[in-house]
């Protein structure tokens, strides 16, 4: 069974050791799980917009600097060749993806390498539990220096997201306060002291995350005013309706007379026949 210092919340030593769960410490180190788990790591830092310009990306060089023959000179045919300044570049870095992806179980098994490698070493503490209430980096730089470790790289693993130790350690940069269940192998490897907190080693379900402070406003900056509840609308009472006097019923209007018809004007009289006219020839 492995064993680890075990301190008190204000940094006093106990006396007896913690002793570390035996499914997880087993004392197994991998190293070359360990290897592969950092360079996935460094490489998934990695951006990848690095890019040069080939002869076909850069400006000028369209016509041919001099004529093929008689000049005794090489033959060339742009001023934008690699063999010349300010010419494009032969196999420059191109954007590309450096991604490289873990199978689940070997990032745990790297995981686990490293915290039993800094627990065979004894660099591996087990505090009862952080009580920083408020963002105060003063605090926490008084706890480390009771465990003695104020000048060394510190990986701070919370159990549960603590908002008052990540602000707190932010201002420091050799210290780096995560949540036990976050830490990679990288982060555990970069430390030189892990200090772990006893509820996430115990296996206990974390607090949820709650915000427990709110940040003080600046010297001079007046705090937000808090907004005021909003009164209940007073219902105003309705208007009462006043009667409608019914008005007396219309009396019917009385049906229109059909219009008379006109009369029709009398047919005009045929016009009178004229006499008919002596034939043309006749005696």
């Amino acid at each position: 069974m492995i064993e680890a210092p075990h301190f008190s919340p204000a940094g006093a030593r106990k006396s007896g050791a913690f002793p570390l769960p035996e499914a997880f410490f087993d004392g197994t180190v991998n190293r070359p799980v360990l290897h592969e788990a950092v360079t996935a790591y460094l490489a998934n830092q990695r951006q990848g917009t690095a890019k040069t310009k080939t002869r076909s990306f850069v400006s000028g060089g369209n016509q041919k600097p001099w004529k093929q023959k008689g000049t005794g000179r090489a033959r060339q045919g742009s001023i934008r060749s690699p063999l010349w300044p300010g010419g494009g570049k032969v196999f420059g870095p191109q954007p590309r993806d450096y991604r490289i992806t873990m199978p689940r179980k070997v990032k745990q098994l790297a995981r686990r390498s490293a915290l039993n490698a800094r627990a065979a070493e004894g660099s591996l503490y087990v505090v009862e539990r952080f009580e920083q209430q408020s963002p105060k980096t003063r605090e926490l730089v008084a706890l480390l220096e009771k465990l003695g470790v104020a000048e060394r790289k510190v990986l701070l693993l919370t159990h549960g997201v603590s908002e008052a130790l990540v602000l707190s350690a932010r201002n420091l940069p050799k210290v780096e306060a995560l949540p036990y269940a976050d830490a990679a192998a990288y982060d555990v490897l970069w430390a030189e002291v892990v200090i772990v907190e006893e509820p996430a080693l115990a296996g206990e379900s974390p607090v949820p995350f709650v915000r427990r402070f709110v940040p003080a406003p600046r010297d001079g900056a007046k705090a937000p005013a808090e907004r005021p509840a909003r009164a209940a609308k007073a219902e105003k009472p309705k208007a009462e309706k006043k009667p409608v006097a019914k008005k007396a019923a219309a009396k019917p209007k009385a049906a229109k007379a059909a219009p008379k018809a006109k009369p029709k004007p009398a047919a005009r009289k045929s016009a009178a026949k004229k006499p008919a006219g002596k034939k043309k020839g006749g005696k």
